[in-house]
């Protein structure tokens, strides 16, 4: 019986260890014996000489740290195949070749061209998402690095303001709402909340479309039963940074919502948009963060466990002997780990399937984290049935 052939055990296997600045090539011949070391500035010349040394060396396979980044696009664009080894992998793997863990940039190269020549059968090649689905998953990604700096600010106002106007604090409902912005921007000094009167409140809130202006009697109240704020000179000074405050939020919010609109947009025309909108209380910007951190490369996850293991949805297990510990899974893909637990623990408001289990979960014992874990798991399942298939959820199957 003849086994056939694959030239790829026969060719050189290259390893890759990303930096900012430059870049470590290791290339390994089919003994382990290393053929080529090197390092490359991260410039396009640098980029196409690590190319040329690849194509030069007869090197078919990569192995890699990183998923994306224009080394990534190059190699593959160059028709390498690519296999990505985790970081955390990586610092184990060097305890093949001594006990000591030394961290190298070089050497870790070395490390990822052996891994791919002995453990090629054990990686799956990388395939990228399509041009729609990364677009998207930076936009989606921005808005929520953009979300976590107002936040930062809010509660860096929120602090400011225990000072200056604490009767500002819980005056109404969200510390960044665009109400206490304007409120801000109009009365930035005790003396100038001072001068309010029931009336003028209302006559204000009536200015800036406030929805119940007749509220304004309760509104003075509470601001009369604060503590006083800074007063004299300083009130005026610290007016200042108050003022920094509030512009810097605003300009957080408007751009915010012209990436919610960018992002509404983009999933629109996404051909998997009826996959993830479909879903319950996913709306605009849910769906968009699932759908972007999944992918729309269906080879990632052959199976739904795959998806659930990188999610951290599924536990890990640990057994020696007698004594099994089913734990937390840590190793897992963060960004796809927030955005399905962010969906999971909203769902079981409005899905009777997903109340009940949720509901079981937490009558086992479960604190909310964990139930919201659980029900992740079989949303998961769910979500990658639709994915995989191309048909939007159906609550009655």
């Amino acid at each position: 019986m003849s086994v056939e052939h694959d030239p790829s055990m026969s060719r050189p296997t290259a390893g890759v260890d990303w930096a900012s600045t430059e870049h470590a090539l290791a290339i390994v011949g089919p003994d382990g014996v290393e053929i080529q070391r090197m390092l490359v500035e991260h410039t396009a010349a640098g980029l196409r000489k690590l190319l040329r040394c690849l194509q030069q060396a007869r090197v078919l396979e990569v192995g890699i740290e990183r998923p994306d980044g224009p080394i990534v696009e190059a190699l593959l664009e160059a028709g390498f195949t690519v296999f990505v080894i985790a970081p955390n992998q990586i610092k184990h793997l060097r305890r093949r070749y001594g006990a000591a863990g030394n961290k190298d940039d070089r050497f870790d190269a070395y490390v990822l061209a052996d891994t791919v020549r002995t453990d090629r059968h054990r990686l799956r090649p990388l395939t990228l998402d399509s041009p729609a689905t990364r677009t998207l998953r930076m936009t989606v990604r921005a808005r929520k690095d953009l979300i976590a700096a107002r936040v930062a600010m809010a509660n860096q106002l929120r602090a400011h303001l225990e000072h200056v106007l604490p009767g500002v604090i819980g005056l109404f409902r969200d510390i960044d709402s665009a109400i206490t912005l304007s409120f801000l921007t109009r009365f930035t000094t005790q003396e100038q909340v001072d001068w309010l009167s029931p009336r003028r409140l209302q006559n204000w809130l009536r200015t800036v479309s406030y929805p119940n202006p007749a509220r304004a009697g309760l509104l003075h109240e509470r601001l009369l039963a604060s503590t006083r704020g800074t007063t004299g000179p300083q009130a005026t000074a610290r007016a200042h940074v108050t003022a920094a405050l509030v512009a810097g939020l605003t300009a957080l919010r408007e751009q915010i919502d012209t990436l919610e609109e960018q992002i509404e947009i983009q999933l629109l025309q996404h051909p998997d948009a009826a996959v993830f909108t479909s879903l319950p209380r996913a709306g605009i910007v849910r769906a968009a963060r699932l759908l972007a951190e999944i992918g729309d490369a269906r080879g990632r996850f052959p199976t739904p466990e795959a998806l659930t293991c990188l999610a951290g949805a599924a536990p890990s297990t640990r057994q020696s002997g007698k004594v099994k510990v089913v734990g937390f899974r840590w190793a897992v893909d963060k960004q796809l780990r927030g955005a399905v637990i962010d969906f999971a623990g909203d769902s079981h408001h409005t899905n009777p399937w997903a109340a009940d289990l949720y509901r079981r979960a937490r009558t086992r014992g479960h604190d909310h984290p964990h139930a919201t874990r659980i029900l992740a798991r079989a949303w998961l399942h769910v979500i990658w049935r639709c994915w995989q298939d191309g048909v939007a959820y159906d609550p009655t199957r």
